[in-house]
Formats: structure tokens, C-alpha cells, sequence
């Protein structure tokens, strides 16, 4: 052999024995992660339990039923049309379709046949009571940080619901997501079970001026404040952002996020320029969270849902916790983009859509209208909802339309009509881009391609 086909070989050897290397590697690695995955799902499963007495006092359902509705578990829970909590309502991920499970308390396809320590380790561990994992789409990210006392009230209610046999439809989830296995790394990397204070368990110091125990107040309200809004409330579910995994990213800071496969955005509220209510007063935030109104607009979309089955239930003094929660959450604003006017042209068939499909209810300035001293249209001049950096939520207006939330103080609202059969892209496109940049408003141009995307 000569000289040169030795130093050829020499290189290809090297070669041929790091593909083999990295063909033992890849596989023993990939067992050592699952190993430590379903080794530290056994170490949760076998953690004790302190039982909780199957209690069923009328205050106990009451205080259930209070909760339920706080985290809106009919809002997934119960099928368009059909019987509350029976489950089955398909819920659109990323990675394909889960549908929700059933509540009641049927033996067969229910509840029935769970015990409190069951459903805790649902809520807590986010295991079903078969061993199986649940999908985070249940949010047991958030829920991990509900309180024993509350998960068994919640429980107590739903025994006491009519029990109805619906088996849930099977997920429809691509590969590998459908494993159990493929969720048990997903935990590993992602979910951390955890406990949170209880909000009954708060000591206020008292003595000297007062002041320890007013500060000591305060720190209760704030308390109770975040664990609404961060544990029975989920909030964190929609609006803080995710990664490609699926994984929410720093869920205390509730920075904003996308809302499923719905194609709308929660807007931040760490953000006073999108949905954050810092500078906002003690009235006006109550007055949304209840009612979805505001002169600064009107909750639509998937949060007019939120209103109408949740949040407008709060009790008085949740409902001061949660403003005082929100009002004080740190600032983070977003940066500011470059204000590019859009063209001549399309601004002049916006308003031409405008005038012709907008105007009458929201007024030729944008200035919206009220009907018998009422609002029934919200304002657009000054509307931080329509001048997002992304334009997907006045897009899904437009196609889609819809209606505020019905509430006490505005019972009969007015609604969106669709105008998705009636308008081209290009002029759904010019109108959005109008409504953003007219009135003092300032936003980007909306293009057709981003109309597109909503087909």
C-alpha cells in the first residue's frame, strides 16, 4: 500500500468510529432520558397523600361551585350544544386535537368513580386515575398551585352534578406526541408540581399604630390577588407565551401569547400599551373584569367568553384582590416598531370600507356610539386592542365578528357581523390598516397575506 492510500484510510477510519460512537450514544442517552423521566414520574406517583374526609356540607358545594366557575371549567368542559361538563369538546393544539373529559360524576365515562385523592392528583400531578398522564392542555401547570381545601371543593360540587354517560372522542395527536412516554420527558423538562400558601392560612401581625397590620393586609390582598389570577384563574394558560414545545415561559410575567390554533393573541398585561391595567384605576379594572367594558373597549373573542362564564362572578372582595394583582404587576413594555404610513391607495379603499360597513356603528372618527345613554359600540380612536404590533385580533373581528359578553351591567350587548363572504382580502386588509392608522392611532399596515393566513 503506498503512502497516500495510508493516510486516506486513517481519516475514513476516524470517521467510521465517531458514526458508530454517535450510533451507541444517541440511543443509550435517549433511554438514560426516558429512565429518568418515568423514574421521576414513579417518584410522584408514590409520593403520600394526606386523604381528605369525602365531605359534602351545602357550604363546602357552595364554595365548589364558586371555584368552578372562577376557573371556568364548563368553559372546556361542556360541548357546544350539548349536556354541561359531559366533556368532548375538541380542543386545537399545535399538535393536534385533544377533546376534553368528562366531569360528571357517571361511573363508566365520569367521575363517579374518583375519590378525592384522585382528582387532587389530577389538579396536583396532572395524572388521571388510571396512572395515565393528562395533557397540559388541562391546565394542571396552573392548577399544581391550588389548594388542597379548594381542589376538594371543586370536587364536592361536580359529585353533585347530574351524572351523564358520554365517552370523550380519542385525541388526535401526531407522532410522538401521542406517547405517554414523549409527556412523561415533556414533565421532566417542563412541569414542576407544587404547593401553593394557602390564602386562609395568612397571619396579620397586630399592635403599636397599625401599620404592621395594615401592610401585612396588604400583603394578604396580594396574595390572594396572584393566586387567583395565577392558580384558579389560569391566566397564565393564555396569556403568557409559550415555546415550540408547548411549554409556557415565565408564566408569572403574563407577557402575552397566542390562544391555541384560535388565531387570536392574548395581549401582555405587564404591558400598559396592550392589555396592562397599571395605569388604570381601582374602579375601572373591576369594572372590567366584571362586566368586559371599558371606555378603552370591550372584551371579544375567546375573552368575552371568559367574562360571560367567569370572571363576572367574582365575589366583591375577589374581585379588589385580583385589580389590586393586576394593577401592581411590573411594567415591561413592548418595543416600539417603526411607523410606516401605508400607501395612498390603500388607504383610500379603507375608508371607503369604512364609511360603508364601519361608520354607522363606530362613528366617522372612530369615536364609537351609545344607544340610550349605554355604550353599545366600542371606540376605535384610541383603542390600544386594534393598534397590537400584530393585527391578528382586529382581523378575526372583521372575518368573524361577534359579541361582547352578556353581563348584569350590560345585558343585551350589540354585536360584530361577520364580514369575512364580504369583503376581498384586499379590502379587509385596507380597512384594518385604516381603523390602525387614522384618529391618532398609530400601527403597522396590515398586508393581504396576513388576511390569508386567517384562511
Amino acid at each position: 500500500m503506498s503512502t497516500k492510500d495510508a493516510s486516506g484510510a486513517a481519516p475514513m477510519r476516524a470517521f467510521v468510529r465517531l458514526l458508530i460512537g454517535v450510533a451507541i450514544a444517541v440511543p443509550v442517552m435517549a433511554l438514560l432520558l426516558l429512565a429518568g423521566a418515568w423514574g421521576r414520574e414513579f417518584w410522584l406517583s408514590s409520593r403520600p397523600v394526606q386523604s381528605a374526609a369525602e365531605e359534602t356540607s351545602p357550604a363546602l358545594i357552595a364554595r365548589g361551585a364558586y371555584l368552578a366557575r372562577i376557573a371556568n371549567c364548563a368553559g372546556c368542559h361542556s360541548p357546544r350544544g350539548g349536556a354541561p361538563l359531559a366533556g368532548g369538546l375538541p380542543l386545537g393544539t399545535p399538535f393536534g386535537t385533544l377533546f376534553s373529559s368528562n366531569l360528571t360524576p357517571d361511573p363508566e365515562t365520569g367521575l363517579g368513580r374518583w375519590t378525592a385523592d384522585d382528582f387532587w392528583r389530577a389538579m396536583h400531578h396532572g395524572r388521571s386515575r388510571d396512572g395515565r398522564l393528562l395533557y397540559p392542555a388541562f391546565p394542571y401547570t396552573s392548577y399544581t398551585a391550588m389548594t388542597r381545601e379548594d381542589a376538594d371543593a371543586i370536587f364536592a360540587w361536580l359529585r353533585q352534578q347530574p351524572a351523564v354517560t358520554q365517552t370523550a372522542p380519542t385525541h388526535q395527536l401526531g407522532w410522538p406526541y401521542r406517547w405517554q412516554s414523549a409527556l412523561a420527558v415533556w414533565r421532566l423538562m417542563y412541569f414542576t408540581p407544587g404547593d401553593a400558601p394557602s390564602h386562609d392560612d395568612t397571619v396579620v401581625e397586630r399592635g403599636g399604630d397599625g401599620g404592621a397590620a395594615q401592610d401585612a393586609a396588604g400583603q394578604a390582598a396580594l396574595a390572594r390577588g396572584r393566586y387567583l389570577v395565577q392558580a384558579v384563574g389560569h391566566c397564565a394558560e393564555c396569556h403568557a407565551p409559550r415555546n415550540r414545545l408547548g411549554a409556557l415561559r415565565d408564566a408569572a410575567g403574563l407577557r402575552g401569547g397566542w390562544v391555541g390554533v384560535q388565531g387570536w393573541i392574548a395581549p401582555s398585561l405587564a404591558d400598559p400599551h396592550a392589555a396592562g391595567v397599571q395605569d388604570w384605576s381601582d374602579a375601572e379594572v373591576r369594572s372590567w373584569l366584571r362586566s368586559g367594558w371599558s371606555p378603552k373597549g370591550a372584551a371579544l373573542g375567546p375573552m368575552a367568553d371568559v367574562v360571560a362564564e367567569s370572571l363576572q362572578h367574582l365575589t366583591d372582595a375577589d374581585v379588589q384582590v385580583m385589580s389590586v394583582y393586576l394593577r401592581g404587576l411590573p411594567r415591561e413594555g413592548s418595543p416600539v416598531a417603526e411607523f410606516k404610513p401605508a400607501p395612498s391607495a390603500q388607504l383610500d379603499l379603507g375608508r371607503q370600507v369604512y364609511a360603508k360597513h364601519c361608520a354607522d356603528c363606530h362613528g366617522d372618527q372612530g369615536q364609537g356610539r351609545q344607544i340610550a345613554g349605554e355604550p353599545a359600540y366600542p371606540p376605535l380612536a384610541g383603542n390600544r386592542a386594534v393598534t397590537l404590533d400584530a393585527p391578528q385580533n382586529v382581523l378575526q373581528m372583521l372575518a368573524d365578528g361577534g359579541y361582547a359578553p352578556t353581563t348584569p351591567a350590560h345585558p343585551r350587548p350589540y354585536g360584530m357581523p361577520p364580514l369575512r363572504q364580504v369583503l376581498t382580502e384586499a379590502e379587509m386588509a385596507a380597512v384594518a390598516t385604516v381603523i390602525r392608522q387614522s384618529w391618532g392611532n398609530r400601527a403597522s399596515a396590515v398586508t393581504e397575506q396576513e388576511v390569508l393566513r386567517l384562511k
